[in-house]
């Protein structure tokens, strides 16, 4: 080993932490791409100005722009109004249902960010199932899948697109058209869009959302506090004798009683006014023992001076940029701030047990939460949760929305007649809505997903450390001498499936721009067309439908329909070795596979 070679295994020591720390989840994504680019910093193999040189790519900017746009269509009530007039549509015929639901996921997220999307017609697809008495289990899959195919159908519909395409032009390639990549992303719809119709029934299970378990013949078990009021009728009654641990459904772990801690009490505990106990149990039980007065939520002295005849129970999910993660709740003061009552927290396969001002939330934490309509809809307004029950009398700027469809559109047509390159239209677009108060300024900046933005410039960053040191070239080189003598075609379907793989279990984003300069190298040292491989990148680190961490909409209907892990795999495995094929066979047809 020479000295010469130090930077480049430094580099690739490096590349492996990054994706086993993107694995274990210990820190968020983006802190892990920061921490790298540091030590690329530190050791020399970058320079601040080649670290700096990253912001000139316009990827990211366009993505942040795409993202404005979206909140802006979100604000003005668009999507809302198009998913209430799915719910008219398609009435109670299942078929119907499913087929309108992922119809209308697919064409929205061609020209949104999907997860915004998702967070929409998720209460949609509830709403939906409850009227055909059906399990929304069995909508909220294949809605994350549509959002997922449709984000595949224009150069904006997801920031994975973007993304590959600003790596590229780094690289030398053309840019992309805004409609290049549609009629290839057409098939790749229709082939999902029938497998799900066909299959989804039969592979996916009947599952229950929060709000279901109110009734008295569902069941799963979450965490929450219930005190002992100064009149109720279990004062000194054991917990056996209140119908607790046993009778009643709730099962109590813990006793707080002024500065002492019950730990495992026994059946033959006695019950004190003020006793706060610590439980597991379902929402009807809790519900039924606040009715008859002999428990109530700890809500604390605040929100009794808020409540009000309105008050309503809402289940509500953590999401993705929530600052409320992973801090007690102690310190949120929820209820000062919004005037809510946190009632009982669910953790997808996990019971978690202590207290509520010491649990830490994370995200896809369902919570019950109580309020009025407006104290909950200003909650979720805020972004720290999604609300996934309807709130009515939403103030949306519905006299807006001709301008925010407006704007978009003009997006989509004037790129596609190459007017004026994506990013430029895209940041004058959100200056008009902006401009035109479809949405406020603040609004716009909450908008933006930083932390995507941050993760996108550090993984640019990285993979300029590994084409600096060598590292592309040796992956390339080894790649090739593990598939010797292979056909261009089976190497375009080599990419792919790496691509997928590595979408399944890291960001899309990371992946996107850790494999785009690899594919690039293999077709050239093949000395073939980039082009292909490119597409292939762009294609594969979207599709994620096998795991729910492999993509952000996969994720959110993980606790919103009450999944488990191998749910995914067993509807998303078969899919994702349906589109390796439908990519061996479509993408060549487009971009033949010819000489450069």
């Amino acid at each position: 080993m020479s000295w010469d070679s130090l930077p480049l295994i430094f580099v690739a020591a490096l590349l492996v932490w990054l994706l086993v720390s993107f694995v274990r989840e210990k820190w968020s994504p983006d802190v892990v791409a920061a921490i790298a680019v540091a030590a690329l910093l530190v050791a020399q193999i970058l320079t601040p100005g080649e670290v700096l040189g990253v912001l000139s790519n316009s990827a990211p900017a366009t993505i942040a722009c795409m993202f404005v746009l979206s909140a802006a269509l979100e604000r003005t009530g668009c999507i809302d109004a198009l998913g209430n007039w799915l719910g008219d549509l398609v009435g109670n015929n299942p078929v119907r249902m499913l087929a309108g639901l992922m119809l209308t996921a697919l064409i929205i997220s061609a020209f949104l960010n999907n997860t915004p999307v998702v967070a929409i017609l998720t209460p949609v697809a509830i709403a939906l199932a409850k009227r055909a008495n059906g399990s929304p289990s069995k909508l909220l899959i294949p809605l994350s899948f549509a959002t997922v195919l449709g984000g595949m159908l224009t150069m904006i519909g997801t920031s994975t697109n973007i993304l590959v395409d600003g790596v590229a032009r780094k690289a030398g390639l053309e840019p992309f058209g805004m409609f290049e990549i549609t009629p290839a992303a057409l098939v790749f719809c229709v082939v999902g869009f029938v497998y799900l119709m066909l299959f989804s029934d039969r592979l996916l299970p009947n599952r229950d959302t929060l709000s279901k378990q109110l009734r008295p013949d569902l069941g799963r078990t979450f965490m929450t506090e219930l005190l002992v009021p100064h009149d109720s009728p279990v004062i000194g009654k054991s917990l056996s004798e209140a119908h607790l641990n046993g009778g009643s459904g709730l099962q109590v772990l813990k006793i707080f009683r002024d500065q002492q801690e019950l730990t495992e009490p026994a059946a033959e505990t006695l019950l004190q006014s003020g006793d706060l106990l610590v439980l597991h149990g379902q929402v009807k039980d809790m519900v039924d023992m606040r009715e008859s007065n002999r428990l109530t939520f700890n809500r604390g002295e605040a929100f009794e001076t808020v409540s009000s005849h309105d008050v309503i129970l809402a289940e509500a999910i953590v999401g993705r940029g929530s600052r409320y993660s992973h801090r007690p709740m102690r310190d949120l003061d929820l209820t000062a701030r919004y005037g809510i009552a946190v009632l009982a927290v669910h953790r997808q396969d996990e019971n978690i047990q202590g207290n509520l001002d010491e649990l830490q939330l994370q995200f896809g934490d369902v919570m019950l939460v109580e309020g009025t309509p407006a104290q909950i809809k200003r909650f979720a307004d805020n972004g720290e949760l999604i609300s996934l029950n309807t709130v009515q009398e939403r103030a949306y700027r519905r006299d807006k929305a001709p301008i925010a469809i407006i704007a978009t559109l003009a997006v989509m047509l004037l790129a596609a007649f190459e007017l004026m390159p994506i990013e430029g239209l895209a940041m004058i677009a959100c200056a008009v809505v902006i401009a035109t108060r479809c949405l406020d300024i603040e609004d716009a900046y909450k908008a933006v997903d930083w932390k995507i933005l941050s993760l996108i410039f550090g993984m640019l960053a990285i993979s300029i450390a590994m084409a600096k040191v060598g590292l592309i070239d040796l992956i390339v080189s080894h790649t090739m001498m593990a598939i010797p003598n292979a056909s261009p075609l089976l190497v375009l379907g080599f990419v792919y499936l790496l691509t997928t793989v590595l979408t399944e279990i890291l960001s899309n984003n990371a992946v996107a721009v850790l494999v785009t300069p690899v594919a690039i190298g293999i077709a050239q040292s093949l000395g073939l067309d980039p082009r292909p491989f490119v597409v292939a990148v762009m294609f594969a680190a979207s599709v994620s439908f096998a795991t729910p961490i492999g993509y952000q909409t996969n994720t959110f209907v993980y606790n919103a329909g009450g999944y488990r892990f191998s749910d995914f795999m067993r509807i998303g495995i078969p899919l994702n070795i349906l589109m390796v094929g439908v990519a061996m066979l479509v993408i060549p047809l487009i971009w033949p596979l010819n000489p450069a």
